[in-house]
């Protein structure tokens, strides 16, 4: 069965990593992520100093050629480690996450309807639509809790490159997405709605299946004397066809011709016989 692919996009603190542990709490053992902030770029060949006052907003930030290898392995089965991220230095870390393919596989990231590489490899794109002001306080609550950010040093990147760089490709990505969901994992409705689709897509997967003929000898159909089959094969109705022979068809009247023939030769010695004394 072949994977239901979701893209979830949205500018920084809408809500899609929210929408996607509702994903998987639904789900539970079926879905595989992948993050696109996972993906920078690993620029340890440049200074601290310099690595921090880096665009990490703008598509060329992410290592997308990987990204998309990743998508397409665990699209045909195939397992993969994807790269962990160290937003503390901004390096690529040394480890990896092993990620297997499953039913489900859910590429989120502000950038992913944005690619226009990535858009033909997801199934069901998702925008996550916040306001800006709810969006920046989640933002600045996360990079200073969870990243060891400074007040100031979100502030200035915020509107540096985080304003300007969703202006110019995360908002006008949205014009891609099947569904927007305002608000992200936070509204239920929307979840809900989201969940049925994911459902019915893997139910439909899953009964698409090969065409088996069904004249086949596994068939019941297939039987002797079963109606519409002679043999494995399908009859006309006037018992010709392509498939074998009915009794009204040629063969039978050869043999009938033949069956005269024999009464022919039979007759003149009988009657013969009987006018002997």
């Amino acid at each position: 069965m072949a994977p239901v692919v979701i893209g979830i996009a949205g500018g920084t603190g809408s809500g899609k990593s929210t929408l996607v542990r509702r994903i998987v709490e639904h789900l539970p053992g079926r879905v595989a992520v992948l993050p696109q902030d996972a993906y920078y770029l690993d620029r340890r060949d440049l200074p601290f100093e310099e690595r921090a006052r880096l665009n990490y907003d703008h598509p060329l930030a992410f290592d997308t050629p990987l990204l998309i290898r990743h998508l397409q392995a665990l699209k045909q089965g195939k397992p993969v480690r994807r790269p962990v991220y160290d937003f503390t230095q901004h390096l690529r870390d040394r480890r990896t996450v092993w990620v297997e393919p499953r039913d489900v596989i859910v590429v989120e990231g502000i950038l992913v309807l944005a690619e226009e590489a990535l858009r033909p490899l997801l199934d069901i794109k998702i925008f996550v639509d916040t306001d800006a002001d709810v969006r920046i306080l989640r933002r600045l609550v996360r990079d200073i809790e969870k990243r060891g950010r400074t007040l100031e040093s979100v502030i200035s990147q915020y509107l540096e490159t985080v304003k300007p760089m969703h202006e110019q490709f995360v908002e006008p990505s949205k014009r891609y997405a099947d569904l927007i969901i305002p608000e992200g994992g936070f509204n239920r409705v929307a979840v809900d709605v989201l969940l049925a689709r994911i459902r019915a897509a893997l139910q439909n997967e899953a009964t698409l299946r090969p065409a088996t003929s069904p004249t086949s000898a596994a068939d019941p159909g297939a039987a002797a004397g079963s109606p519409g089959a002679v043999n494995g094969a399908s009859a006309s109705p006037s018992g010709g066809g392509t498939g074998a022979p009915s009794d009204g068809g040629t063969g039978g009247r050869r043999q009938r011709r033949r069956q005269r023939r024999k009464n022919r030769k039979v007759r003149p010695a009988v009657n013969q016989a009987a006018a002997e004394p």
